[in-house]
């Protein structure tokens, strides 16, 4: 966005990350939040939304000037919802004014009752100069200071006026209505990461709003897997209106007769074989259970090499070790193909929710053209540089969940044999350090037994040992992880592999 001239109080569209741009309102942050360092940046408030965030201000447009374009570019409920947002904020406070008008005059018609009218011209014009407070200065040149919002609604009521005729001053009622807002509380909402250039980037964190403003890409999108994850990436990337085509290797024991029917229902095409999925789509995505199923689709029998052409994109969003992947790169763009790895952090619930974390490296590029995919499919994504970045990142994240797993686990048993309640130790956890929803989601799977997967215990078995061999691989020790990984192939051999990770706890009772 071109660098336009800005000032407290304007309504502008938010280019924010990755996303669209969104209608939203330059405000006061609080006094204890920091601006970032580097370009200009004004503090946005979003409509239809509880999202706040910095701005640099190419990242911005006026809110009339840019209004048509925008939004004959989004179509999204969401997006719209944030629009009528404003166009309500602004016939409100027009309605106020003319009301405030019509007051004045019916004030000033009982002031001048019985009086000549010489008189009465002569102190409507008196009336009309002094209640100016510059009458001087010309509109645009108010005596407010610039960045400071109106004390109240009566200081504001001119400066309001201005911009429903096409200026640029507005009023702040929607900062105003919550004063109390803090630092704390914005944190919750926001996601912000420092890169090696020093530049901020803030993504909000509550993607429900934003998944509503998603302009499809026009690229065909391909994908491959759709095993608890990939189901539910696939769902939101046709909810949001991407144009897929699925294929699944297993598809008689994964993915049911009836699943293949909603995919259809909802808009997906079915791929033949993996080739024929790349060949006809501009990306493809591929989300598979380990090392090995990576490979064999690229490499196997009518598998993604066959189909790959010079240009087309192939996304792994498997979580494998960094040899693995960076073999697969190679081998893709020997034949002219892109590569990017995306794995997702998360779980079967985030997936459905589109609330999955990604990690990309790689061909920026794809991971560019790839926007409006992960916003479908994710809360937020990091671009982590080259290839085999991203699968250690990933191994490290889970290494420190299955670790944590196992701990959970080895708590719970050790409080049953000491005589101590299960119950009351989660009670005392969820109100302590340590309370998030991934212990609370745990410890009630051990105390309701119920071990549903919604990660696969295998699959963090498999992590915690490719990590293992990450450390191995740089020297570097991992006792942790391995004692972690003993006690899930216990499990595994107690025929726990299919159950849900939680289901641990049970290596630690027989």
């Amino acid at each position: 966005m071109a660098t336009v001239s800005l000032r407290q109080g304007d309504l502008v569209w938010g280019k924010l990350g990755r996303y669209p741009p969104w209608p939203g309102k330059i405000v006061n942050p609080p006094k204890d939040l920091k601006k970032p360092r580097g370009k200009k940046s004004f503090f946005v408030k979003f409509f239809g939304t509880e999202d706040h965030a910095w701005i640099k201000v190419e990242q911005l447009k006026p809110y009339n000037a840019h209004k048509e374009e925008m939004i004959k570019a989004n179509k999204g409920k969401r997006f719209q919802q944030a629009v009528d947002a404003v166009e309500e904020f602004l016939k409100k406070k027009l309605a106020r004014e003319q009301n405030a008008g019509d007051d004045k005059n019916k004030a000033g018609g009982k002031k001048v009752e019985g009086k000549s009218k010489k008189a009465t011209g002569e102190k409507k014009r008196k009336s009309e100069s002094t209640s100016l407070k510059s009458p001087k200065k010309p509109k645009d040149q108010s005596p407010r200071k610039r960045g400071r919002p109106p004390k109240d609604d009566k200081e504001d009521s001119a400066g309001d006026n201005w911009l429903l005729h096409g200026h640029r001053t507005l009023g702040t009622e929607m900062v105003l209505k919550k004063p109390s807002v803090t630092y704390q509380a914005i944190s919750k909402r926001l996601k912000v990461s420092e890169e090696d250039t020093g530049s901020t980037s803030i993504q909000a964190a509550d993607s429900t709003a934003i998944n509503g403003s998603i302009t499809p890409t026009d690229k065909k999108i391909g994908f491959l897997g759709l095993g608890l994850m990939g189901s539910g990436i696939v769902s939101n990337l046709l909810k949001m209106g991407h144009t897929v085509t699925v294929w699944n290797r297993t598809a008689e024991k994964v993915m049911t007769p009836k699943q293949c029917d909603l995919f259809i229902q909802e808009g997906a095409h079915l791929g033949r074989t993996p080739a024929e999925v790349v060949s006809t789509c501009d990306i493809t995505f591929a989300c598979v259970a380990d090392p090995k199923a990576a490979k064999d689709l690229v490499l196997g029998p009518s598998g993604v090499l066959q189909g790959i052409r010079p240009g087309k994109c192939y996304v792994d969003m498997s979580t494998v070790d960094p040899e693995t992947v960076i073999e697969l790169a190679q081998v893709i763009v020997s034949r002219g193909g892109r590569f990017l790895e995306a794995p997702v952090s998360g779980n079967q619930q985030l997936s459905n929710d589109g609330m999955l974390m990604i990690l990309a490296a790689g061909d920026q590029g794809v991971y560019e053209d790839c926007s409006s995919c992960f916003q479908a499919m994710g809360k937020t994504s990091f671009f982590l540089g080259e290839v085999g970045n991203a699968a250690k990142m990933m191994l490290i994240l889970n290494m420190i969940q299955g670790s944590f797993m196992a701990t959970i686990a080895e708590g719970m048993t050790l409080a049953q044999v000491t005589g101590q309640s299960q119950q009351t130790l989660l009670d005392i956890l969820n109100q302590g350090q340590l309370a998030n929803i991934f212990v609370d989601q745990k410890c009630q799977n051990i105390l309701q037994g119920n071990f549903k997967p919604d990660f696969y215990l295998k699959y963090i078995q498999k992590d915690l040992r490719l990590a293992i061999a990450l450390g191995d691989s740089v020297n570097h020790p991992t006792p942790m992880a391995a004692a972690a990984n003993e006690v899930y192939k216990r499990a595994k051999a107690l025929d726990q592999s299919d159950n849900d990770m939680s289901a641990v706890y049970r290596a630690y009772i027989h």
